[in-house]
């Protein structure tokens, strides 16, 4: 296994350059492909608590030889507990499905602009850092905007921000942004998900001959391209095989010309599942 890098979040927290996605791995299946996928090397594991599988991810960490202090876990709040009371009930609930004593990472999953209550859940997590609840808070989906927002009323700037970001949407912006407030980024969705747009970038010519040339597969060159943009990729994969793909990412390097290639894919608003921040709304 190739040794993994960390970033040093704005609080502290050292957290691995790749991580672990979650979502829709559920019951005994989801249970094993996470316990693989720590095998394999992972140590950022991604969930929330509208993924419905908190639990799972739980008892994978519970099944497992490597112990706790090793691992940094993360889950998000929903939309519909922002507010501030409710969002510290919910963190509680998060942690007793999880059966864990503390999540490494809390975020807030959507800033749900229209209910305009995100000041007020970042003021509940604020107060979950400090019982004890969460070491590190950030959230996922914010623009700029809002990010300003939470540090101009709280004086408290997000470590991470967990955001969409593939070769269709490189979110330029957004990440030098972040950087100014020392906002690491993490990339849900880094190779599409499954969208039929992306999976043809994967078969492109230029693609593959850039796969060819580093002798890794096309999966490989795009996660290693976030990687090389300062975002942390969380794919998900559950067999072992494309596990230890996605996390061999760290024994190579892409040329300026090749990131360039990549960077060409981008579009001015290349989100690939109707979810815009500014409107978008979380249940």
């Amino acid at each position: 296994m190739n040794h993994i890098p960390e970033y040093t979040l704005n609080d502290g927290l050292k957290v691995p350059a790749i991580g672990f996605g979650t979502y829709s791995l559920k019951g005994e299946a989801g249970v094993q492909s996470i316990a693989s996928a720590l095998e394999a090397g992972y140590r950022l594991l991604d969930t929330a608590y509208n993924y419905e599988n908190e639990a799972t991810v739980g008892r994978a960490v519970k099944s497992s030889s490597i112990t706790r202090d090793k691992l940094l876990i993360t889950s998000k709040l929903p939309g519909r507990y922002h507010a501030y009371d409710k969002a510290l009930v919910a963190i509680q609930e998060s942690l007793y499905r999880a059966d864990l004593d503390y999540y490494d990472l809390y975020l807030i999953h959507w800033p749900n602009p229209k209910q305009d209550t995100y000041v007020e859940a970042w003021q509940a997590l604020i107060e979950a850092r400090k019982r004890g609840y969460i070491r590190s808070i950030g959230v996922s989906n914010f623009l700029p905007g809002h990010n300003e927002r939470l540090i101009q009323e709280t004086g408290v700037a997000p470590s991470l921000n967990q955001i969409e970001l593939h070769p269709f949407f490189d979110q330029a912006n957004q990440r030098q942004q972040d950087a100014k407030h020392g906002i690491v980024n993490e990339s849900w969705s880094p190779i599409g998900r499954g969208n039929d747009a992306v999976q043809d970038i994967l078969k492109h010519e230029d693609i593959l001959q850039i796969a060819e040339t580093h002798r890794k597969t096309p999966t490989q060159i795009i996660l290693r391209w976030h990687v090389q943009l300062g975002s942390i990729p969380i794919p998900k994969a559950g067999s072992l095989q494309h596990q230890q793909e996605n996390i061999e990412l760290f024994d190579f390097e892409l040329s300026a010309e090749e990131m360039q290639i990549l960077a060409s894919f981008n579009r001015p608003d290349g989100r690939l599942w109707n979810q815009d921040p500014s409107d978008y709304e979380e249940f």
